[in-house]
This record gives structure tokens, C-alpha cells and sequence, in this order.
């Protein structure tokens, strides 16, 4: 089994961002919702297997450890299922920097696919607070639901900005070295560990948040969830549709475009092929000189 260099993925990433690109607003559409709501199945998963272990300081750690094992689950599937997710198409723009398609074309995708990304998200969130989930562990899977939502809308507009930078450094670096491998195993495995490190860590997905904010606003409607949660009424008065969105989305959003565009998309595009090629300009000039 081989591994492709960064130079032979920067090509795969650009080819795959001229297919993106070309989409039709229905195919991208259709593909985005069916991948936010594969990172809601792992949202729910990974809160699901740790709530108990992530609401007690002693075990904070080990909780973290075990949500971004599942959450991984939720890239491999649109990865290898097939999926149009916002976070990874930031690395759209190397096509975009090697004159291969419009700005617009990029800025087409974002828009539909981030749309797409947020009414599977949240479908997704709708259907599971319609089922008794969130009273697994006397209800307490519902109260940590709401404190999680809760505490997404409670930060700093700066936290939330590098929160989702570093989250879609991480991200964007999994979809990259996945491009690299040739065989399903290797593309788990490449996946794995980026996203297993950005769960544990703490940063900020803007597609995942479209899960969890959305399912705490659901589970907080319920009082028993609400009373379990211990949070003040003022704490609570956040978690709204517009708090989403002004707190979290949109920092987060910002955040997850500098990570994924910017230091891993234009980082390796100016590595393997501007400034590559600027060297080979350069000694092309040397021997004509000469």
C-alpha cells in the first residue's frame, strides 16, 4: 500500500474541487443534508457514550477521549459514503488559487452546501428529541444535551473564532491525508486520528454545532431535563435560534474557513506549487544566463 505525497494530493484536492464546484444545486443539496446528518449521528453517538463521564470534573478527560473516538464515525461516513460537508470544502479554494474554476463557483458551494449541512444537522436533532433518548441515565443524557448547548452560546466571539480555526486545521488535515491512501483501511485510519484529536481537545465544528445546539434547544422545552441541568434562567435565555447562530455559528463558521482555506489548503498549495514553481522559473532564468 502506498501513500501519495503532499505534492501528487495537492492534485487530487484540486481535481476534486473542480468536480465539487460543478455540482448542481440539487446533487449538492441532497449530499450536504445527507452529511450533516451523518455528523449528527455522531454527535449523538459520542454524547451518548460519554455524557455521564463529561459531566463530572474527575473524568472530563476520559470523556473527551472516548466522544472523539465515535465522533470520528461522522467523517469516515461522508468520506467514504459520499457527502458534500462545509468544513471539508474550504479546501476547495486550492482549486480556486490554481485558476481551475471562479471565486463564485466556491462561494456557490459553500452557501448551498452549508445550508444543506445545517437542515440535516438539525433534522436530525428534531427526529432524536421526538424518540425517549434523551432520558437514557434518568434523563441525565437530556440534561447534559441542554449544559452542552447551553455553554456553545455562553463564550467570547475570539473563543469561538480560533476554537473553530484549530477544529478545521485538524479536519481539513484529515480530509487531506485520506486523499493520499489508496485502500478504505487506509482512509479510516487517516481520518481517525485528526478528528479523534480535535474531539478531545475541545474546538469548535460549525457543522456538528448544528446538531448539538439545536438538540439542546429541543431537550431544554422539557423541565425535567432543564431542572437536572442546574442552569440559571439567565444561562438558559441564550440558547435560542438567534444566540446560535450570533454566538457560535458565525465565529465558529469564520474560524473553520481560516483553518481549513487558509493553513492547510493555501499553506501546502504555496509549498508544492506556487513557490515550487517559482523555483523552477528561477533556475530556468540561472541556465538561460548561463
Amino acid at each position: 500500500m502506498n501513500h501519495m505525497n503532499p505534492a501528487q494530493i495537492l492534485d487530487v484536492v484540486v481535481k476534486t474541487g473542480q468536480a465539487k464546484a460543478g455540482g448542481t444545486w440539487k446533487k449538492l443539496m441532497l449530499l450536504g443534508i445527507l452529511a450533516g446528518a451523518y455528523i449528527a449521528f455522531a454527535g449523538i453517538a459520542s454524547n451518548t457514550a460519554a455524557f455521564n463521564l463529561l459531566g463530572e470534573a474527575e473524568t472530563y478527560g476520559v470523556g473527551k477521549v472516548l466522544s472523539g473516538t465515535i465522533f470520528t464515525g461522522g467523517l469516515i461516513m461522508v468520506v467514504l459514503a459520499g457527502g458534500e460537508l462545509f468544513t471539508g470544502n474550504t479546501l476547495i479554494l486550492t482549486a480556486v488559487l490554481d485558476k481551475k474554476i471562479k471565486l463564485f463557483r466556491m462561494i456557490r458551494n459553500w452557501i448551498i452546501v452549508y445550508i444543506a449541512n445545517f437542515i440535516g444537522a438539525s433534522f436530525i436533532a428534531f427526529l432524536v428529541n421526538q424518540t425517549s433518548l434523551f432520558d437514557n441515565g434518568d434523563g441525565m443524557l437530556g440534561a447534559y444535551t441542554v449544559t452542552m448547548a447551553a455553554g456553545k452560546v455562553s463564550g467570547s466571539f475570539l473563543h469561538y473564532l480560533i476554537a473553530g480555526l484549530l477544529c478545521n486545521w485538524l479536519v481539513c488535515l484529515a480530509v487531506w491525508i485520506s486523499f493520499g491512501a489508496d485502500s478504505t483501511i487506509g482512509k479510516i485510519f487517516s481520518m481517525f486520528f485528526p478528528i479523534w484529536i480535535f474531539v478531545t481537545s475541545g474546538f469548535e465544528h460549525s457543522i456538528a454545532n448544528m446538531y448539538f445546539i439545536p438538540a439542546g434547544i429541543f431537550a431544554s422545552a422539557d423541565e425535567a431535563y432543564v431542572s437536572l441541568s442546574g442552569l440559571s434562567e439567565d444561562v438558559l435565555s441564550q440558547l435560542t435560534w438567534g444566540g446560535m447562530f450570533l454566538h457560535n455559528l458565525i465565529p465558529v463558521t469564520l474560524g473553520n474557513i481560516i483553518g481549513g482555506a487558509l493553513c492547510v489548503g493555501t499553506a501546502y498549495w504555496l509549498s508544492f506549487r506556487k513557490w515550487e514553481n517559482d523555483l523552477q522559473d528561477e533556475e530556468k532564468g540561472e541556465k538561460v544566463n548561463e
